[in-house]
């Protein structure tokens, strides 16, 4: 547990790409993952994450409490319930880094399908899950690992071709190594 608190007060202190306060209908661009892309579990906690062709999930709270945490039933420890580690993308459609990471991880849902899963949390519709982990700048990026403690991670690289390195070496290193 208190690697857990510790992993999130750092993720709180973390530089932020985006600030949660800034206008969010500045900008009507539209958002990266298409629908088509992402696969919405939304409110259906009993839908296939199997993911045998990869694709990012679309998270809400009840599926989050079903398939990854059930903070409710066990707040003072991590319990993370998937069968394969995963990565946690925090954004808003707002946020032009979230933007940038979008298309990255939903290639990177593709590149190691079957053996993580991707799911996203919009910080704007899912402020409960937002605040378990302390979210205050998107994007933030959960690593959860078989058996471990979650890493929380926030911000992007300076390019697309690095943030890819970047989460590929995260994933290499905090999710793939352990299994």
């Amino acid at each position: 547990m208190k690697n857990l608190v510790f992993i999130l007060a750092i993720a709180t202190f973390s530089f932020y790409s985006c600030n949660s306060g800034q206008a969010k209908n500045n900008k009507k661009e539209k958002t990266e993952p298409t629908t088509a892309q992402v696969q919405t579990v939304a409110d259906n906690p009993s839908a296939n994450t199997s993911q045998a062709e990869g694709g990012s999930i679309l998270l809400s709270k009840n599926v989050f409490l079903e398939k990854v945490w059930d903070y409710n039933n066990s707040p003072q420890e991590w319990k993370y319930k998937g069968d394969k580690p995963a990565l946690i993308d925090f954004y808003a459609d707002w946020c032009g880094p979230c933007k940038i990471a979008s298309p990255i991880l939903e290639e990177i849902s593709h590149e190691y399908a079957g053996d993580i899963y991707v799911y996203k949390i919009d910080t704007e519709k899912e402020k409960e899950l937002a605040a378990v982990f302390g979210i205050r700048g998107i994007p933030a990026f959960l690593y959860i690992p078989i058996g471990e403690q979650p890493v929380m991670m926030s911000g992007i690289a300076r390019t697309k071709e690095d943030t890819k390195k970047m989460f590929k070496d995260n994933i290499d290193k905090y999710l793939l190594t352990s299994n």
